[in-house]
């Protein structure tokens, strides 16, 4: 591709309190390790790599400043940590969101997109593409193990915990017709029930399946039309475990690889990506990196990497 007008910045969120499971936290440094800034600069780019949001650890205790909200809140896991570290990042979202230039945030646990999605939207209508074997649509009332990663879709609508919904500034950051799900293949009982009737555009594997890639990725964008910004959410294990096997939750019957880098094309194509997460890559249960570099290419394809 030509020389693109538009900066790239990479900002590191090394969070692992959205989950039970340690080791996400070493994402970012494993999607820096498989080679982003090279492959974007060769695709034109100019790119910053900005270093990592700072976040709390879960031995940083914060219980005394948002007592209330464990009381609120049913007793979500690391919920204090995980407000303070979605409000730092909200801030840098926020920063970013009336420039130019396109921020990659590396998680980390899908957690993160609390922040990184509300902070995008306070420069205007956002369509958020949500890429993920789970819906992420749990609230402290439905979810079965209180951890925030499965919670952030419903939050972003203004669903559950008041802290989160109200992370940054009050209430709901998006509507149910600004959300498309691609790649769903795992959901609570409680949360299928609620997410059938949110009005959120949801494409299950067996969509996929059925319909082919294609056709699934360009009726997403189709519901997102009136959108001319989108902020793609990719947790990796969207993908088959075959092809991604570091991730913390691993779901067989994903995408394949090339299901997923056709996605991003196409999604390439529609010249509205203003935003993307990449999340729940965990290098502990990875082979050679292999997530973190599938990760990369998909980027690379997002951002208009081609065959030919």
């Amino acid at each position: 591709m030509t020389q693109s007008p538009l900066p790239v910045r990479i900002l590191g969120i090394p969070m692992d309190l959205g989950q039970q499971r340690r080791g996400v936290d070493m994402g970012p440094s494993a999607v820096r390790y498989a080679g982003l800034f090279e492959r974007l600069q060769r695709l034109g780019y100019q790119v910053e790599d900005a270093g990592n949001v700072p976040v709390p650890g879960r031995d940083e205790r914060r219980v005394q400043e948002h007592a209330w909200t464990e009381l609120r809140c049913g007793g979500l896991r690391h919920l204090p940590e995980v407000v303070a570290a979605c409000e730092a990042i909200y801030a840098v979202a926020k920063e970013c969101a009336p420039t130019p230039e396109i921020p990659i945030f590396l998680g980390g646990d899908h957690s993160i997109a609390i922040g990184t999605v509300a902070g995008t939207a306070t420069a205007g209508p956002l369509g958020l593409i949500w890429i993920d074997a789970h819906g992420d649509f749990n609230t402290p009332e439905t979810s079965p193990s209180g951890n925030i990663h499965g919670m952030p879709v419903a939050t972003l609508l203004g669903l559950g915990c008041e802290a989160l919904v109200n992370l940054g500034h009050p209430g709901p950051k998006l509507k149910p017709q600004e959300v498309a799900m691609i790649g769903v293949r795992d959901l609570d009982p409680e949360e299928r029930e609620h997410l059938a009737v949110s009005g959120v555009h949801v494409y299950t594997m067996r969509d996929i399946d059925e319909l082919g890639m294609a056709t699934v990725a360009r009726r997403a964008l189709s519901h997102l039309n009136h959108l001319s910004r989108l902020h793609v959410s990719l947790d990796m294990d969207a993908l088959d475990p075959s092809v991604a096997p570091g991730v913390g939750t691993p779901v067989p019957g994903g995408l394949t690889y090339r299901e997923a880098h056709l996605l991003m094309e196409i999604l390439a194509e529609s010249r509205r990506v203003a935003s993307i997460d990449v999340v729940e890559i965990n290098p502990i249960l990875d082979d050679r990196n292999r997530t973190a570099e599938v990760a990369v290419k998909l980027v690379a394809s997002l951002l208009g990497q081609r065959i030919l």
